[in-house]
């Protein structure tokens, strides 16, 4: 992977018309009270906007060159203070969407007109956008060459001396997971995925631990195995990667699960070709939970983190699991197959149970899983389900503020009717029915142990077309930024 390396400077003072005349590209976010008016050329952006009939604050960017011997490219909004997390990082995604177009590399950020929380919080923003639009994804075109993007952000109007080194690392992460989902998958097979793992474990110093399928047999992992007995190669399994802060405080161990289906063909049920199409982002669980991890460990946390990772592919073979069958998993919970579709399930089954032995604190585990997740809320929000009620209303803030919106689904005993077998303890799935979303849930909640607090996140947003909030591509790796606020912001260590 190629990594970004954005370097920020910063100003406390908004510059002067010399030095605005002297760059070539700015970005401008201002105010509407009157102390924006000491900005150079303010009477000229306003105009603009005036000229565009924009009302009172702008949603959508403004865009001008300056009269100066460079033509200073600019685009510029008026925020409105109360702006949301969402909308404040669409807003800025937009912004910088439009100067990369000119191939900047050094880009001037300006706050005029806010107090120091405001522009602090204005300020993250740009950085979360930057950060993420000059992350470099992976191309295969024969004529494109990777060529330097942005790469400096100088910002003027900062009071606070500010290195951002959480909204880095969260777009470290976000940029891992993002690579990861959009390599083709015969680039990342569950061998090849191991390998960047453990480049990456080597790199970061992480233990690495990998259960392959003869391990798996050995623990009785049956709906893990049952998933990849299609598969030509035997290169499926599960890793287990520990992260232990130097100068350890809390011994609450929060573990991160993630669904890793390097393609996913349907298995016997075969997926037809409109919905076959794009399942190697069928990992984007997996790299998501990654993605976490990686961000928290540069942020050097003070707690213990652990992430598993289920990785496989859901093939068709003559040794295809298939409907009817009846398996047992880990922890000795017989299974009815009804759908080889519902392979993610599965495998997260066998996950969670082995997760869940060392009882940490708090599981979150991270899933493209279901089309009624996606039916329910479409692409612009997540489901998240907890066996913990109570969390709700927290779940649902972080999103707000983190600008990752999720909304939370019920968990009731009562949807267990769906999934009732007359031959085994449970069925996999309902083969009709709704809420597929609600019994998936439902189903992986059953290998959650020892009373370990649970949230599962169905990534209805893992892909959204134009991006989503700060990120630029469809691919959106939803979910880094969200858990990080989760785990520091509300400290959900338990």
């Amino acid at each position: 992977m190629i990594k970004s390396q954005l370097k920020l400077l910063q100003n406390e003072k908004l510059p002067s018309r010399k030095e605005l005349n002297s760059n070539q590209h700015w970005l401008i976010l201002y105010s509407s009270s009157e102390k924006t008016k000491r900005l150079a050329y303010y009477d000229l952006l306003n105009d603009r906007r005036k000229q565009l009939g924009r009302k009172k604050y702008d949603s959508e960017p403004v865009e001008i060159d300056l009269p100066n011997s460079v033509r200073s490219h600019t685009v510029y909004a008026c925020v409105d203070e109360k702006i949301s997390a969402f909308d404040l990082l669409t807003l800025c995604r937009k912004l910088v969407g439009i100067q990369k177009n000119y191939k900047v590399r050094k880009l001037g950020v300006i706050l005029a007109g806010f107090d120091i929380a405001q522009s602090e919080r204005l300020a993250e923003a740009v950085v979360a956008a930057a950060a993420a639009t000059a992350a470099v994804m992976p191309n295969y075109k024969s004529k494109s060459k990777q060529k330097a993007g942005l790469s400096r952000l100088e910002l003027f109007g900062l009071k606070i001396d500010h290195n951002f080194k959480r909204t880095l690392a969260e777009a470290e992460g976000n940029a891992l997971a993002r690579y990861l989902s959009i390599l083709p998958p015969n680039e990342l097979t569950p061998g090849n995925y191991l390998t960047r793992i453990r480049g990456l474990a080597k790199e970061n110093k992480w233990k690495l631990e990998f259960y392959d399928q003869k391990n798996l047999t050995k623990k009785k992992a049956g709906a893990f195995l049952a998933v990849v007995q299609g598969s030509h190669e035997e290169d499926a399994g599960i890793v287990r990667l520990q992260y232990k802060p130097g100068n350890e405080k809390s011994r609450n161990t929060v573990c991160l699960v993630g669904k890793g289906i390097c393609y996913d063909t349907g298995g016997n049920n075969l997926k037809p070709a409109k919905y076959m199409y794009g399942m190697h982002e069928d990992m984007q669980g997996s790299a998501v939970a990654l993605g976490t991890f990686l961000a928290l460990s540069k942020m050097q946390v003070d707690f213990p983190v652990e992430c598993w990772l289920a990785l496989a592919m859901n093939h068709i073979g003559p040794k295809a699991y298939k409907p009817n069958d009846v398996i047992t998993a880990s922890d000795g919970t017989t299974i009815e197959i009804v759908h080889t579709d519902a392979e993610g399930r599965m495998v997260l089954a066998d996950t969670l149970a082995l997760a869940s032995m060392s009882k940490p604190k708090l599981i979150i585990d991270y899933a493209t899983l279901t089309g009624a997740c996606v039916y329910s809320l479409g692409s612009s929000y997540s489901g998240v389900f907890t066996n913990r009620e109570d969390l709700h209303a927290d779940l649902i803030q972080v999103g707000k503020d983190s600008g990752e919106r999720v909304w939370p689904f019920p968990l009731d005993e009562d949807y267990d009717k769906g999934l009732e077998s007359d031959i085994a303890d449970v069925k996999q799935c309902a083969l009709e029915g709704d809420a597929d979303h609600i019994l998936a849930a439902r189903f992986l909640q059953r290998f959650v142990k020892n009373k370990c607090n649970w949230v599962h996140m169905d990534l209805a947003s893992s892909n959204h077309k134009g991006g989503l909030a700060h990120i630029p591509t469809d691919t959106a790796g939803f979910g880094v930024r969200y858990s990080v606020s989760l785990l520091i912001d509300k400290e959900l260590k338990l």
